[in-house]
This record gives structure tokens, C-alpha cells and sequence, in this order.
């Protein structure tokens, strides 16, 4: 495995395992279902030079926990929301795919804790097709095997060989299967944030995805940030669902100006 993805020493943040590093404002990085703290490694690299960088494990991720009973969306967000409070400043919060919709609900739900949100291969108004294929997928887990990551990997990356690729292999191969089956059926069944919520949302706001990304899609990020106030979108060209992993330069670039922006 490339060594940008190997594992880094965690702390124990409100009861979550965590990268901790840097000093200065905070920032909070919350990665999607099957990964864990280092998917957002070149951002931690880079993020930590400036300001004190906080990527936990969810829930069954991971060196965190796994419940023993299902998991609803609220469960993610509540634990979430405490390491947020943990903070003493304003946060900028980046969230992945499942980490995303957390990062968001965040933002609805603490704005006076954020500075800045970015929602990164973000999911909104998914079509009936796509619900129901990824309802499928979350009902075919039974959370005693991890599931075959190849199909996933497919959708992620294609066929081509490259360290991220097998990076996200061996965390898929490694994720506790509860843990993997209670974040997968919590992400299938939220719907994302709703529009009055996303019209609401007062501070500078990032949504980015893939112009490859099948699933969330370019025209979910247009459409969130045309509701938010202060929403942009970045399309970025040849990347797919792992984008920060694969374009690290233009997704740290993005966040290193919306921060700025935020703490204006």
C-alpha cells in the first residue's frame, strides 16, 4: 500500500478513535461507509500544516466502536455533534459520501459551532432507481461477512490498479461487517438534506463531486448549491466517488479557500 494510506496513530475523541493533527481553528473530516480516518490522509498532510485537524472513525470503523444494535443516520450526527462541541472555535466541517449528509446536518443543526461546510460526492434527491438499488445493496448484508468489495470498487474507481484502489480494498476487506451493515443501511435510507433546510444554511457552503461519479451525481451538487445562500460547486473532471483520494490537489485547494472564506 502506498505509504500516504498507511495507518496513523489515533487519540480517543468523545468516545470515537480520531486523527488528531496540527494546531489552530479546527477542522472536522468525516469519511463515507466502508473507510475509515485515512481515506482523508492528503487532506489531514496538508490541513495540519495550518490548523488542528480532527478525522474520526465512525461508528464500527475503523479503531471506533461497533454498537451492537442498528444504527439510524441520527445515531452518526449525535456523536458527531459531540465532537463538535468539544471544539472551542468554530469548525470547518468536510464530509465524504455518507460523511457528507452528517457534515450537513450538522451545519443545520449547530451553525454557531461552523465556520464552513464542504459536502464532498454528496447525495440529494436520489431517483427512485437509484434508492432502490442502494436499499438493495444495504439489504443484502447480513453483518457476519464483509461483503465482495470489487463491485464497489468498480463503481469507485474502475478497473485500473493504483494505490488508492488498493488502499480502499484493504479497509473495505477490514471493516467490522456490522459496522459496515448498520452505516450502509443508515446512508440507503436518509433521503439527504432537504431543500428548506439547504435555503437555510447561512454559512459559505462547498458542494463537489466527480464529473465521473454515477451516484452522487454533478447535478445533485449544482442543485444543493444553487439553494444555499452562500453554496458553490465544483465539478472536478476525471474524478469519480473517491475523489478526495484521487484529485487530493484540487479537493485541498477547495478546502484550504473555503476555510479561508469561513474564518474571514
Amino acid at each position: 500500500m502506498d505509504m500516504t494510506w498507511t495507518t496513523q496513530q489515533r487519540s480517543e475523541v468523545m468516545g470515537l478513535s480520531a486523527i488528531v493533527a496540527g494546531q489552530g481553528r479546527p477542522v472536522l473530516l468525516l469519511h463515507g461507509v466502508g473507510l475509515k480516518a485515512e481515506a482523508w490522509a492528503a487532506q489531514i498532510a496538508m490541513l495540519s500544516t495550518s490548523f488542528k485537524v480532527v478525522a474520526p472513525d465512525m461508528y464500527g470503523h475503523g479503531e471506533s466502536p461497533c454498537p451492537s444494535q442498528p444504527l439510524a443516520m441520527e445515531d452518526y450526527v449525535l456523536a458527531t455533534l459531540e465532537v463538535l462541541a468539544g471544539f472551542d472555535q468554530r469548525a470547518l466541517v468536510a464530509g465524504h459520501s455518507m460523511g457528507a449528509m452528517i457534515a450537513l446536518e450538522l451545519a443545520f443543526r449547530a451553525p454557531e459551532k461552523i465556520s464552513a461546510v464542504a459536502a464532498l460526492n454528496a447525495v440529494f434527491e436520489r431517483s427512485p432507481e437509484a434508492s432502490a438499488a442502494v436499499k438493495a445493496r444495504a439489504g443484502s448484508l447480513d453483518g457476519i461477512a464483509v461483503p465482495e468489495p470489487e463491485p464497489t470498487l468498480q463503481r469507485w474507481f474502475g478497473t485500473a490498479p493504483s494505490p488508492e484502489r488498493a488502499a480502499c480494498e484493504t479497509w473495505l476487506r477490514a471493516v467490522d461487517p456490522m459496522g459496515y451493515r448498520w452505516a450502509y443501511e443508515a446512508f440507503a435510507h436518509a433521503t439527504g438534506p432537504s431543500r428548506s433546510a439547504l435555503t437555510g444554511l447561512q454559512c459559505p457552503a462547498l458542494f463537489a463531486t466527480g464529473a465521473l461519479e454515477r451516484n452522487s451525481t454533478p447535478n445533485m451538487s449544482r442543485g444543493m448549491a444553487a439553494l444555499a445562500p452562500r453554496g458553490q460547486a465544483m465539478i472536478v473532471q476525471g474524478a469519480a466517488h473517491m475523489m478526495p483520494m484521487t484529485h487530493a490537489d484540487k479537493v485541498n485547494a477547495a478546502l484550504l479557500h473555503l476555510a479561508q472564506e469561513g474564518w474571514s
